[in-house]
């Protein structure tokens, strides 16, 4: 494989950077409009909500589409089909139609799009780069994602100070469409199919999670993670509302909240992406888990008036999440076999989501009626319990072994 793969990146990463960053920029001016507008943690779980259940209902089944079709038209309708559904939102809220019902329906169907191209991509990856350059290729996708998301709340937060929502909108729509025309000028060649006689969808299914279930190591990593996601995501969605009701603050304030936690995760991705390092990646994922309970916990425990402190945290929790997801997904992406990645990541994504959706569902009342503080120190504890059995669990650590 000779050095093409650093321009076809380079290719799909400017067309990503302008749909993740408009995405960014969207997703938190709907959260700042629903946040003024009801100001309830509930409202705000059940968007969160309404954007995850798609991938947990089909997630598996996409998988094994994603592993049957061609990658590159999966990414390039999914992208198009998002911005479908966006445009469709905008134009509600410009007719003055638009319903709470409306929103969740329009962030569930976004969420089928992207259900498909995430995936995909990560799929795609190994089939690209070199084997020992895809654990510094997701710290660089990390970089992009996080520089998108310092910006894109920031500019969210000012558009919908200026500007009515639909407006805003647009700019999703515009970025999506920017990147299905990169897509054009590239190559993404899909994984050699060892078969080729008809398959049945949910044997394929059942292959896709035996691939991990039958390395126990790799297994035990998976389920680490899906219980660490299961307190991280329903905690990250009250970050808005924990900045505004518990530290008295802003919606501007709330955006730079966002840009904090991506800045500090543009900084753990830029030390992953700098280069190609002998470490155990396992390892590095378990202490991502401790720094980011523990960074939730401190953050539970400030005062009212705390809220730099809570800026700082969260810029450490911005870190450790980069830090897992580059780790994480370079593993990921180096111990299973690229024929059977998409099924692999949808039906973790799949099954990781249908917890932390419980979690959802009961984080809005329980932050609600325990204080939206007691709610990150208690996650925040959990989740470092559980960086420390990670720790003491050998056949996990030992899938990445490194001899120095």
């Amino acid at each position: 494989m000779n050095n093409n793969w650093k321009r076809t990146f380079a290719i799909i990463w400017s067309g990503q950077f302008f749909s993740i960053l408009t995405s960014s920029l969207v997703n938190f001016a709907i959260i700042i409009w629903l946040s003024l507008q009801t100001g309830s943690a509930t409202i705000l779980a059940w968007s969160a909500i309404a954007g995850m259940l798609p991938q947990t209902l089909i997630g598996p089944f996409i998988g094994v589409l994603i592993d049957r079709w061609n990658r590159k038209r999966i990414m390039m309708l999914a992208d198009t089909f998002i911005a479908l559904c966006t445009f469709i939102l905008a134009l509600l809220f410009w007719l003055d139609i638009a319903e709470l019902w409306h929103i969740f329906v329009l962030l569930a169907l976004r969420s089928v799009g992207a259900s498909f191209h995430m995936p995909a991509m990560q799929a795609s990856v190994p089939m690209l780069a070199p084997t020992d350059q895809l654990t510094r290729i997701a710290g660089i996708n990390q970089i992009i994602s996080s520089v998108s998301q310092i910006a894109g709340p920031a500019l969210g937060a000012m558009m919908i100070a200026i500007w009515d929502i639909e407006y805003v909108l647009i700019f999703d729509v515009a970025g999506a469409l920017i990147a299905v025309t990169s897509l054009f000028f590239v190559y993404i060649p899909d994984p050699e199919k060892t078969e080729n006689s008809e398959r049945h969808i949910i044997k394929e299914m059942k292959e896709g999670a035996m691939v991990v279930l039958r390395n126990k190591g790799l297994s035990l990593v998976f389920l680490y993670s899906i219980i660490i996601l299961f307190f991280i995501i329903p905690i990250s969605v009250l970050f808005p509302l924990m900045t505004i009701d518990y530290f008295n603050g802003t919606g501007f304030q709330a955006g730079i909240i966002e840009a904090i936690w991506s800045v500090g995760a543009l900084a753990g991705g830029a030390v992953m992406g700098a280069k190609v390092y002998k470490v155990n990646r396992v390892g590095l994922i378990n202490w991502s888990y401790i720094l980011l309970g523990a960074a939730f916990m401190a953050s539970g425990m400030l005062s009212p008036n705390g809220f730099l402190w809570f800026a700082v945290f969260t810029g450490l929790s911005g870190i450790a999440g980069a830090v897992y997801n580059s780790a994480f997904t370079g593993l990921v992406q180096t111990k299973i076999d690229p024929a059977a990645l998409g099924r692999v990541f949808s039906t973790f994504y799949a099954i990781a989501l249908l917890p932390s959706m419980l979690g959802l569902i009961g984080i809005g009342s329980i932050a609600d009626s325990i204080g939206l503080n007691t709610s990150f120190i208690i996650s925040g504890l959990i989740i470092i319990i559980v960086g420390i059995i990670a720790f003491f669990t050998k056949s996990s650590m030992k899938i990445d072994r490194v001899d120095i």
